[in-house]
């Protein structure tokens, strides 16, 4: 048995970081490798944390593009991912598209995400999702998910579409984002302006994002635009990576110089 306890001391999702212990948990003791569903990008990081410093199991994580923020967890025994016959296990990955015009009603990736919760997909079942302009959207799901709704309606915002099933390496995915530090001069601290800056978007657009609970403060919810930012904070918006503030320097002006790293 793991140390469990000590695993979740202080974990800030609880409850998610329990259930991955009672697979790694089964991964050990069946000796047969466990995938878990898609975690969010806290969850894997505290995940490779935590289980990934134990001496008797091996994480591996797969999102379907070197830079997704949802990823399937592999769990298995060190001596199985260590052994040289071993081959490795494929990620059980499968592509969607979810076609449809988006011309009048536009739609984030929290939309498309919600239209297919209502049309029956699980939580687990979801992975990163991304725009394709106004015909739609991309997504990394689980094959088993894929294959139920290949060829079904749905429905998007107020828009009808589409679903197919394609092979994750048919999908036109997103462009890779090269980690890159840039500075601004902004007359406040808050949130939408920083993040604006960062991001590039407008302010308002920004706000919008940010009531609209598609934002996450140090891995946690925010719905305040105003939120002052300090040294060391990481604002992480679905679909457009992370931004770290790393320094802050007053102006003769009584602005701010920011320093920022986007990745």
């Amino acid at each position: 048995m793991l140390p469990r306890e000590d695993l979740l001391q202080g974990s800030r999702r609880p409850e998610e970081l329990a259930a991955l212990i009672d697979q790694a948990e089964q991964a050990l003791r069946t000796w047969q490798p466990v995938w878990t569903g898609f975690v969010a990008a806290d969850l894997c990081e505290e995940a490779d944390q935590r289980l990934g410093s134990l001496s008797e199991l091996r994480l591996a994580a797969a999102g379907g593009w070197p830079q997704a923020e949802r990823r399937r967890l592999l769990l298995q025994r060190a001596e199985l991912a260590a052994a040289p016959q071993s081959p490795g296990e494929a990620a059980p990955l499968m592509g969607l598209v979810v076609s449809g015009n988006f011309l009048f009603d536009p739609a984030e990736p929290g939309d498309v995400r919600s239209g297919l919760l209502a049309a029956g997909a699980e939580a687990g079942e979801l992975g990163d999702i991304w725009i394709r302009g106004d015909r739609g959207a991309q997504l990394i799901a689980t094959p088993e998910l894929a294959a139920r709704l290949h060829g079904q309606p749905a429905r998007v915002r107020t828009v009808e579409v589409q679903l197919e099933a394609l092979p994750v390496e048919q999908l036109q995915l997103p462009a890779q984002r090269q980690p890159k530090q840039l500075s601004s001069v902004e007359a406040s601290l808050r949130l939408d302006a920083v993040g604006s800056a960062g991001f590039g978007l407008s302010r308002s657009r920004m706000a919008e994002l940010v009531r609209s609970g598609a934002v996450r403060l140090n891995w946690q919810p925010v719905s305040s635009p105003s939120k002052e930012l300090a040294v060391g904070d990481r604002l992480r918006l679905e679909g457009r990576g992370e931004l770290e503030l790393l320094e802050v320097q007053p102006t003769k002006r009584e602005r701010w110089r920011v320093v920022l790293r986007r990745s």
